[in-house]
């Protein structure tokens, strides 16, 4: 479904991923994890287009998304749920959903996407009028799965769904996670909560200073040394 080829992308003169390659097939959960720095969020960036790639190649089903508007890009079957959740605060639950829909083809279906969001998130119905910044943690990151969702995409890319919540929240987050895996969509999640995100997945590659140190299935990555290396303690 989704391929990368030696990318490699920064800012300015700053190099952050150095001829990564990954890929993402359909129906699979993937994770990318590694240590802070490690270009996680970068990648996750340039998929979304939100970053040129230096060189490399980013292909969706085949199609070559870097000839693509960063704006067109959720139209080929990505959704992004962004690091730090990037919720408008002083908008309601419901206009941020609605604001997931923006795509042509994802309007025509709003209704019956927003019904979709709604079951799979009792809670975002009952604050649905209820400003977005005013929230829980817990409750923006799921808005803000929420919105990707109204796209309808293939593919969901999740950067750091855990970051900055109560250990509590954690694993409610990841139960979200969970269901969302369990309801048939592909998943690519970056994540520094390793043990949670690799019972969660069926294959993990470890980024290391902006280079793919080792991947495989989520057992082989947990018992691995180059993982064992990366993180103190693990």
């Amino acid at each position: 479904m989704l391929e990368l080829k030696s990318v490699s992308a920064g800012y300015g003169s700053f190099q952050a991923l150095f001829g990564v390659s990954i890929e993402v097939r359909r129906g699979e959960a993937v994770a990318v994890i590694g240590p802070n720095g490690a270009g996680k969020t970068t990648l996750m960036r340039v998929i979304s287009g939100l970053l040129e790639t230096t060189s490399g190649e980013i292909a969706m089903e085949g199609r070559s998304l870097l000839d693509i508007a960063p704006h067109e890009i959720v139209a080929t079957g990505i959704g992004h749920v962004p690091e730090n959740r990037r919720l408008f605060p002083r908008m309601t639950v419901e206009e941020n959903l609605k604001m997931g829909a923006f795509a042509p083809a994802a309007r025509g279906k709003y209704k019956e996407r927003l019904a979709f969001v709604y079951d799979l998130f009792p809670a975002m119905m009952e604050r649905r009028n209820q400003m977005a910044g005013t929230m829980s943690g817990g409750e923006q990151q799921m808005c803000a799965i929420g919105r990707a969702l109204m796209t309808g995409p293939s593919l969901l890319l999740m950067d750091e769904p855990s970051a900055g919540l109560a250990p509590v929240i954690v694993q409610q987050v990841f139960d979200l996670v969970r269901r969302i895996r369990d309801d048939g969509y592909t998943v690519l999640i970056v994540e520094q909560n390793v043990r949670q995100v690799l019972k969660l997945v069926d294959r993990a590659y470890l980024l290391e200073a902006g280079t793919v140190k080792s991947g495989g299935t989520a057992e082989e990555l947990l018992g691995s040394e180059s993982l064992r290396k990366a993180y103190v303690g693990i």
